[in-house]
């Protein structure tokens, strides 16, 4: 599953919801928290299990942020979308404990969303639950829990870092926060090619303005698909010779980044 731009969509909204079928992100988040006042959250549940029977969004990865575990809504969440084929994952806001039942009891892929300073301090019990294939986070959140400055927060490197690194511990996604200014492409694609260098394979987006330029950042390069093809077939071919190590245009390649090489070449298959 490829997760170079998930976008969300508010779940009280039926036009915008139509319009997700049309637009060229690789998943979409319906978003049952944050964007849905209490007194409609009812309403948006009905609402968004009926469109998702009715639309065709081909083979997309389809999920629902549900409320905070903390909180009673989140549970008929749960049992609103359990029972829906064509959502096969969950987005859990503020998560900070083990989620394996969650997955159990409903068989959906997890996506959790560090958001507090409980979730930051367990994140490793959080991201090697059974079930969890990708994990975010929310700057505005977790600095407001940990009684810190958003703007620092919001470029947080040691954060940033430690997510992915955790993600990578446990082969799941590590996928970038969202962007909020919206007139700001340029900052967008600027923070969207940190967050690359980092490691992480895709962004969360917010507008259909983002898509495109996520897409194309997480995606491998022209040049990054040349130099992948260049190392498979120079360290396969030292490999039948019995060398574990190779040169290459003057460089040293040995497994590590025959390893990366083949990844390129994976997430662009």
């Amino acid at each position: 599953m490829i997760r170079r731009s998930q976008l969300y969509v508010p779940a009280t909204s039926e036009k915008m919801i139509r319009k997700s079928v049309e637009l060229k992100a690789d998943s979409i988040i319906f978003d049952l928290e944050d964007a849905v006042p209490p007194e409609d959250k009812e309403r948006a549940r009905e609402s968004l299990i009926k469109l998702v029977k009715e639309l065709d969004w081909g083979k997309r990865e389809l999920c629902v942020r549900v409320n905070s575990l903390q909180l009673l809504d989140s549970y008929k969440d749960i049992s609103t979308i359990a029972r829906e084929d064509k959502i096969t994952c969950i987005v859990l806001p503020k998560a900070e404990n083990d989620l394996s039942f969650l997955y159990k009891a409903t068989g959906k892929s997890l996506i959790p969303l560090i958001e507090t300073a409980k979730g930051l301090v367990k994140i490793e019990d959080i991201v090697r639950s059974e079930g969890v294939v990708a994990v975010s986070y929310g700057a505005a959140d977790l600095s407001l829990s940990l009684g810190g400055d958003y703007n620092f927060y919001e470029k947080n490197v040691y954060v940033k870092t430690l997510i992915v690194s955790v993600a990578r511990t446990y082969d799941v996604d590590a996928i970038d926060k969202v962007y909020f200014d919206l007139k700001n492409l340029d900052g967008f694609r600027k923070e969207c090619e940190e967050a690359k260098k980092l490691g992480y394979v895709g962004k969360q987006v917010i507008h259909p303005s983002q898509i495109d330029i996520s897409n194309e950042v997480f995606s491998p390069s022209k040049e990054e698909i040349e130099w992948a093809k260049k190392v498979i077939e120079a360290y396969e071919k030292g490999k039948r010779e019995g060398r574990g190590a190779i040169r290459l245009d003057d460089k040293l390649v040995d497994y590590v980044h025959y390893k990366i090489a083949k990844r390129i070449i994976e997430f662009q298959s």
